[in-house]
């Protein structure tokens, strides 16, 4: 195995993002110091340090749903329209000085309505932000683009809206669609008015399935649904042998294993997997980096992307993702580029705009580096 890539150089790598939550990657002082503006009181505390280890202790709690409840803060403090262009702004320029050269940030309309926002003043105030933020960047010689994705929460009843506003946004830098929240319990196939919308309109979706929850969620988001994309898609590896009578003493990193039915429809049809190996760890969807799924998944080929879900959460940017994928498995340069353009490829995004920045930004960004 290889010496690790150094850290300084990752950040250097350009990096594509397509899976990454605008209420999960908030700076620790900016939580503090919208909670003061906005009048929230409910923050464990508001030493700025002690805040963001907080954060991460708490999402370290192996379940999902307790994850998940880490996020009243963050959406507590993102009620007006100036917080929300903040948080974008931030979120848009923290991303391009990490190396991101395209983003895709999904957040959740309907959580940011508690204080009389219309939910096309959400919209508006955080594609401001993101805008803003793009712009500071370049100004700095750090160039990102920004698309979002619009979120329905699963356990709530607002997906068909959501999915008419994504529609209407999709000209203003709405990319897509997207279902969250807990899994277990929620099934993909309660919202799928929304989503037969989505696609008697041309627009695209993707949906949160087999992280918390096995091969049924992943089943449904696809075959009922018709997912462009796997939000985590992890236990797709429940449908993948690699240790039985047949293959016994072999090791699945050579590549050799019997894929089930539906992983080899997923890898057959290059359904694209958004993995999230730091949150996954934290969620209890994977023990740790080195026995993360993602290293056999890649090892086979299937359409692997890299992405951070929580930049808060985690205390994880894309970097730091990379670098704990290169130390775990050994990778260099050319998996990071593999890594990459299979998330440029991926995007919901226009052909010709994909095909320009992979010829024009990721592959000449790598071959410096190489």
């Amino acid at each position: 195995m290889s010496d690790p890539l150094a850290y300084p150089d990752i950040v250097r790598a350009p990096k594509v993002l397509l899976h990454d939550h605008l209420d999960g990657g908030l700076r620790p002082r900016t939580v503090v110091e919208l909670a003061a503006e906005t009048g929230y009181r409910d923050l464990p505390t508001t030493d700025v340090d002690e805040l963001g280890e907080w954060f991460r202790v708490q999402a370290d709690s192996g379940s999902l749903v307790q994850y998940l409840e880490t996020f009243r803060h963050t959406v507590g403090v993102m009620q007006t329209k100036d917080a929300l262009s903040r948080v974008a702004a931030e979120c848009a320029y923290d991303l391009a000085l990490d190396g991101v050269v395209y983003a895709e940030v999904r957040f959740a309309p309907e959580l940011h309505i508690e204080q009389g926002l219309a939910l096309t003043e959400v919209v508006d105030s955080v594609l401001h932000g993101f805008e803003a933020g793009a712009a500071q960047a370049a100004a700095e010689g750090h160039s990102i683009r920004m698309g979002t994705l619009l979120t329905a929460m699963r356990h709530a009843a607002r997906s068909r809206e959501i999915a008419e506003l994504a529609v209407a946004y999709r000209d203003a830098g709405v990319a897509g669609f997207d279902i969250a929240g807990a899994e277990a319990g929620f099934p993909p196939t309660r919202h799928l008015d929304a989503f037969q919308y989505i696609k008697r309109e041309n627009g695209h979706f993707t949906i949160h399935a087999g992280e918390a929850f096995g091969l049924p969620s992943i089943w449904e988001a696809l075959q009922w649904c018709g997912a462009d994309r796997l939000g985590h898609g992890v236990r797709i590896v429940d449908d993948i042998e690699t240790g039985d009578s047949d293959l016994d003493g072999v090791d699945p990193r050579d590549g050799v294993a019997r894929l089930g039915r539906l992983a080899a429809y997923v890898r057959d049809k290059r359904i694209p997997l958004e993995m999230c190996p730091s949150s996954n760890i934290q969620t209890g969807a994977a023990t740790s980096i080195a026995e993360h799924p993602i290293g056999l998944l890649r090892d086979l080929r299937f359409r692997v992307t890299v992405n951070t879900d929580n930049r808060l959460m985690s205390d994880t940017s894309m970097s730091k993702e990379f670098a704990l994928l290169s130390e775990a498995f050994g990778y260099g340069w050319a998996d990071l580029r593999w890594f990459t353009v299979n998330a440029m490829k991926s995007a919901f995004l226009p052909f010709d705009e994909r095909l320009r920045l992979i010829e024009d930004v990721i592959k000449p960004g790598y071959e410096k580096l190489l």
